[in-house]
């Protein structure tokens, strides 16, 4: 396909062969994209080369300021208080953003977060709420900034007209092998977050076994290349990079995850749930200006509970009704006294992938109760015969694959065994 000067066999092997893609080429080809002029097959080739060559900062900047330009931009210019949001990239047991989002209006900033599905062993954030009865994800623009202005905070799922140039090229490079490919992730990342129109913007970058990013290097020049990105388009961007080896909290599902998130609004829940929640808070916080409030307090006091249960009544969900439960559980019981020494963050995830809590195609359907409950963390005095784990799924037939999955992805040491803890949070990018 050629168009004015250039078609998309010459884009392909600019890249291919290790060259740079001019400003003009890459307008060209995202909007050809876009418009179906280019093929799926021919922008995998391009998503290839990609992730085997790389991209240097000013194509990087390019490609996602085209992402932008495919759809349209939001404007919360008329809320009465500033905006923050909070991007993760994406974990075991990660249910962060569903406390945090409350917790940070309960301060006075606006949080319009807009969040995706699970894939993979990562759970997405719109599943685990779809668990609560009646939430509905699906909000138009006029609703989410009417829900921003009266509460503060809302929590939904991107409309088609923002970036759509991302939404085709995100479920390419999923079944293509080109996820990992950094120069993808940031322009994926930074595209939707730019065009939401937030005033600051906190990313939570995962390393480690359960996340996208294995070592700390790659995540480093992720949060980097973002970071970068944020700021050239005049938002407050802030990265930490935090653990992703050992999930986070004690649940990897959907309904069990709404429930430990409450567990966190109602002044309890795990500590390193707790801990980065309020990290993550504070950093929103101070980057929409507004770090004269401590949210700790706002968890102690109640305001943040009482902006969550507002804001799922706001979008049809009911915060007292039961949340759904799984038909079986099957419990891992140790086998000898000992310490917990580790806890795979990938093991723990296939594990609740395999029982239902997620799905292979983005068109599957999850099962609500589905997931793991780990009753010890690395750290953890573990008795014979004592509960380790809880696995829940409406599918019986799941459990061997599960368990089989779940084997190898732990260790309990002989008692007494010192174990040294990982820092939750590793860095902080600026």
């Amino acid at each position: 396909m050629r168009a004015g000067k250039h078609d998309v066999i010459e884009v392909i092997h600019a890249k291919r062969d290790g060259g740079v893609l001019s400003t003009s080429q890459i307008d060209w080809v995202i909007d050809a994209y876009t418009r179906g002029d280019v093929a799926d097959e021919q922008m995998a080739a391009l998503a290839m080369a990609i992730l085997l060559n790389g991209m240097d900062r000013r194509e990087i900047a390019d490609w996602t300021a085209a992402m932008i330009a495919s759809g349209e931009r939001m404007d919360f210019s008329s809320l009465t208080r500033p905006t923050a949001d909070k991007h993760s990239t994406g974990g075991v047991g990660d249910k962060i953003t569903l406390p945090l989002a409350p917790l940070v209006a309960a301060c006075g900033v606006a949080v319009p977060q807009l969040s995706g599905r699970g894939l993979g062993h990562t759970g997405g954030t719109l599943d685990k709420l779809e668990a609560v009865p009646g939430w509905r994800a699906q909000l138009s623009n006029d609703e989410m900034l009417a829900q921003l202005d009266s509460l503060g905070a809302v929590i939904c799922a991107a409309g088609d007209g923002l970036a759509p140039a991302d939404k085709k090229l995100y479920a390419l490079r999923d079944v293509t092998g080109t996820v990992e490919a950094i120069p993808l992730i940031a322009s994926s990342i930074m595209s939707k977050k730019i065009a939401e129109g937030t005033g600051a913007l906190v990313l939570d970058v995962k390393v480690g076994s359960g996340a996208f990013m294995k070592s700390l290097d790659d995540a480093r020049e992720l949060a980097e290349v973002m970071v970068a990105l944020g700021k050239d388009a005049g938002v407050a961007t802030v990265a930490l990079l935090t653990d992703m080896e050992t999930p986070l909290g004690r649940t990897a599902g959907n309904a069990i995850e709404v429930a430990e998130s409450v567990e966190v609004l109602a002044g309890g829940g795990p500590a390193d749930v707790v801990e980065l929640t309020v990290a993550l808070a504070r950093e929103m916080l101070a980057a929409a200006g507004r770090d004269d409030i401590d949210p700790a307090d706002k968890l102690a006091d109640g305001s943040a509970m009482d902006v969550w249960r507002a804001m799922i009544s706001a979008q049809g969900g009911d915060p007292d009704a039961p949340l759904p439960v799984a038909k079986e559980s099957h419990v891992v019981t140790a086998t000898a006294d000992g310490v917990l020494t580790r806890l795979d963050a990938m093991a723990v995830g296939m594990t609740a992938w395999r029982l239902g809590a997620g799905r292979a195609r983005k068109e599957d359907p999850v099962q609500a109760g589905a997931g793991v409950v780990w009753h010890a963390r690395p750290g953890d005095t573990v008795r014979a015969g004592e509960p380790l784990f809880t696995l829940h799924t409406d599918t019986p037939e799941r459990f061997d694959r599960a368990l089989a999955t779940l084997e190898d992805g732990y260790d309990v040491a002989a008692p007494g065994t010192s174990y040294d803890a990982r820092p939750l949070i590793i860095d902080r990018l600026a």
